[in-house]
């Protein structure tokens, strides 16, 4: 098992895709057993032939569409609108607005370059440090994983049987602690990175400020009423999370074509990168489902239960010692990959703990995504350094301060299960 393990990092630091790098490591631990290969041949195609995974290309084209067609930047104008008079305004403005995106698109990645396309250069210009406007705005991706829907949430739902609509409705509490920890780390900081607080103030409550208000409103009701679909579709009992999926690309779709913010001759391009998205995560739970499956056929849960129930049957020692295992896999290793590979292995040991499924759930995938603000993966800091033209070098003191602030709330979470299971 070792030697699969280790074929495993190779492969990855080679850069042989996620996917391939878990099938191929499979097959190799299979034939040093004496597996036969056959017995995985329609895994991938069983584990992807799912309902619920149909929901994660549909939040990924509702990503595409709200961002291509500007959507998204009305969610901006609202904010700016009620937070004109804050010191630190646009600080705040990306934080909520990252929260809203995330209610939008599911993903991590996609909230860092929705946000920074679109807020990014206007920070530095009214006199932020660059270096903290991109920390900023890749912590805040963070945010696109707790907040619902999310995309590695309905990884982990597929991988253990868990409910997503529990799992949904569980990161409420977190995610909204998680922007209230981020807004008071902007407001330590907000002194000692922007240079000239007047520059970005409000024009004030004159009459043309009035009225481009009630403009402003009434633009973003249609882009509010989506999360409202979504979430309240599936709480109602009207949707499953995939048809709720499904009705907001449709929903996103028509506001975008009817506010003329797509032109029809576009659309193949939104589609395209949506499908570029959707293949490379679907791949990757695919093909990895090869490497778990060969790992339960190898008894590794079982024995991983076994080895840390010989270590400590203190339940708070092994939520530490799970939370580390999990940092440090997220550090190396893609989102949705490490989530579809480490909830099967540690599922049977958090039952036999007493944990509940969804508060694992949570736990889980909050901690493994800080390993997207952690190098050396941190697939937000590049995407966010690259979209804001600085360097981690800048970004990382700032980004520090925010990964501190995470680590408190998983800390709460971890340790206060009813935040995470408060409608239970």
């Amino acid at each position: 098992m070792t030697l699969v393990i280790v074929s495993v990092f190779i492969l990855l630091i080679i850069a042989v895709p996620i996917g391939a790098a878990f099938a191929l490591s499979a097959f190799l631990g299979a034939k040093m057993n004496g597996l036969p290969l056959d017995t995985f041949a329609s895994l991938p195609y069983q584990t992807i032939n799912s309902f619920l995974l149909l929901s994660i290309p549909f939040f990924i084209l509702t990503g595409q569409i709200m961002n291509q067609g500007k959507l998204i930047g009305r969610l901006i104008e609202l904010a700016e609108m009620f937070l004109y008079w804050l010191k630190g305004m646009l600080g705040y403005v990306t934080i909520l607005a990252s929260a809203f995106i995330g209610a939008i698109t599911g993903s991590s990645v996609a909230t860092v370059a929705a946000i920074s396309s679109i807020i990014g250069n206007r920070m530095v210009d009214k006199g932020y440090e660059r270096g903290y406007v991109a920390a900023l705005m890749g912590s805040c991706g963070l945010l696109g994983v707790l907040i619902p829907p999310s995309i590695p949430l309905i990884v982990y739902g597929a991988a253990v049987g868990a409910s997503i609509s529990d799992l949904f409705l569980a990161t409420l509490v977190p995610g909204v602690l998680m922007v209230i920890a981020f807004s008071i780390v902007h407001f330590l900081l907000v002194n000692r990175v922007l240079k000239n607080p007047k520059g970005e103030q409000g024009s004030g409550e004159t009459p043309v400020f009035q009225q481009s208000k009630r403009f402003t409103f009434v633009q973003s009701i249609p882009v509010l009423i989506m999360p409202v679909i979504v979430l309240g579709g599936i709480y109602g009992g009207i949707f499953t999370p995939t048809e709720a999926a499904a009705v907001a690309c449709v929903y996103g779709l028509v506001l975008a074509l009817v506010g003329k913010t797509i032109k029809m001759r576009e659309l193949s391009g939104v589609f395209y990168k949506a499908a570029l998205t959707s293949i490379s995560i679907l791949c990757i739970i695919a093909f990895t489902s090869i490497f778990n499956n060969y790992m339960i056929l190898e008894q590794v849960p079982q024995t991983l239960t076994d080895a840390i129930h010989n270590i400590t049957e203190n339940k708070i020692m092994f939520l530490i010692i799970v939370n580390l295992i999990l940092f440090l896999v997220g550090m190396f290793m893609e989102t949705n990959a490490a989530v579809l590979l480490m909830a099967p292995l540690l599922y049977p040991a958090a039952m036999q703990f007493g944990m509940d499924p969804i508060h694992f759930g949570i736990m889980l995938v909050t901690n493994i995504e800080l390993g997207l603000i952690t190098p050396p993966m941190a697939a937000n800091l590049f995407v966010a350094a690259k979209t804001n033209n600085s360097s981690l070098v800048e970004m990382m003191p700032y980004v520090a301060c925010f990964f501190i602030a995470a680590v408190v709330i998983l800390g709460l979470i971890t340790f206060m299960p009813g935040l995470s299971l408060w409608f239970k």
